[in-house]
């Protein structure tokens, strides 16, 4: 059993700040490209900002300038750091992991984390 596990959401004043984590666990071999998604109420889920193994990343032009993905690798773990929040920032946020390769048996699998959400007040 492979999961994502988010923490860091919460409740933040407009020019406020949250670091958002999200860990895998269980028998990982490898993990390509991380990624975080948000939805808010309304609208359709779409990519914030995405990391490959190696460290290229890649951003929305909404929070290009105040969001930065990060990842540690030997933790398994990718982070998102957020600056100068705005409230249309607010959302469920979903981390998302496109190839998890499972420890002995090879298998590949794509996993979602299961939210996590951001408030940004006015």
């Amino acid at each position: 059993q492979v999961q994502l596990v988010e923490s860091g959401g919460g409740l933040v004043q407009a020019g406020g700040s949250l670091r958002l984590s999200c860990a895998a666990s269980g028998s990982i071999f490898s993990i390509n490209a991380m990624g975080w998604y948000r939805q808010a109420p309304g609208k359709q889920r779409e990519l914030v900002a995405a990391i490959t193994s190696g460290g290229t990343t890649n951003y929305a032009d909404s929070v290009k300038g105040r969001f930065t993905i990060s990842r540690d690798n030997a933790k398994n773990t990718v982070y998102l750091q957020m600056n100068s929040l705005k409230p249309e920032d607010t959302a469920v946020y979903y981390c998302n992991a496109d190839r998890i390769t499972i420890a002995i048996t090879g298998v590949g699998l794509e996993v979602w984390g299961q939210g996590t959400l951001v408030t940004v007040s006015s």
